[in-house]
């Protein structure tokens, strides 16, 4: 018998970094995926009678890690970290490395090594629920800046993604929606798809809300970067049709860079 689906809770930390909590409704264990802040965290806990159990932290940069000793203090959580990280969040129980697998509950993830952003970064895929907890590697119509490594090696982390199947819920670790928009509909004006998903994320920003998760299919149809091997994408950034999509996502990040 299939396990049952998971309960998932995203909610904003910080300014614009996206906490999200993930549980298993057979034991009740429930995992947090990065602690960007205690206190919201607390909150949901709190308002969903959850109990936490772990945190899975997707890469070392401060604004994913900061609350981690409080939240640890309070329910005494296990925290698995990328391997790359072991040095840099306070904590951790358990080092994580691409091909491992972590469980919550009776939820099974598989850990991806997705440097480019940064060199420790992982992401978790939990293929049962058809859910992938992205961290700062692909964002709703975006993708992370590349800051600890060539731009080939995000494109690489990103092409991943590109083999979920489309029902896919994709979990990102900021709401950059609306700036991650604009810049779409610049590199890609003539995309209906993406015209309406920018419309979509205005309405909801108008009622406090953001347009997280997306899907692996919407992010197909309608992230610029994700579509680097299309020829529309080429010819916004100067390039003839069949360009090498890594060439491509390479102009496209540059111009992100400046926008």
């Amino acid at each position: 018998m299939p396990n049952a689906a998971p309960e998932i809770r995203a909610f904003l930390c910080r300014s614009d970094n996206i906490g999200v909590l993930i549980r298993d409704p057979e034991t009740g264990a429930c995992a947090a995926i990065d602690v960007p802040e205690a206190a919201p965290v607390f909150r949901v806990l709190e308002a969903e009678g959850w109990t936490l159990t772990d945190i899975l932290v997707t890469h070392r940069h401060a604004d994913h890690i900061e609350g981690i000793p409080e939240v640890v203090e309070r329910t005494r959580a296990r925290v698995t970290v990328p391997a790359k990280a072991a040095a840099s969040v306070p904590g951790a129980a358990r080092h994580v490395a691409e091909g491992d697998r972590v469980s919550v509950g009776a939820l099974e993830a598989a850990v991806w090594e997705t440097p480019g952003h940064c060199s420790d970064h992982v992401t978790y895929h939990f293929a049962g629920a058809r859910v992938v907890f992205a961290g700062d590697t692909l964002f709703t119509l975006g993708c992370g800046r590349v800051m600890e490594a060539e731009p080939a090696t995000l494109w690489r982390s990103l092409r991943r993604f590109l083999a979920l199947p489309d029902d896919t819920a994709v979990y990102s670790g900021h709401d950059y929606v609306l700036s991650n928009a604009r810049f779409a509909l610049a590199a890609d004006p003539d995309n209906t798809a993406l015209a309406a998903r920018a419309a979509e994320a205005e309405r909801l920003a108008a009622q406090n809300r953001f347009l997280i998760p997306s899907s692996i299919g919407a992010e197909r149809a309608t992230n610029p970067f994700l579509r680097s091997a299309e020829p529309a994408l080429a010819r916004a950034v100067d390039l003839p049709e069949g360009a090498d999509p890594e060439a491509v996502f390479t102009a496209l990040r540059a111009w992100k860079n400046r926008f």
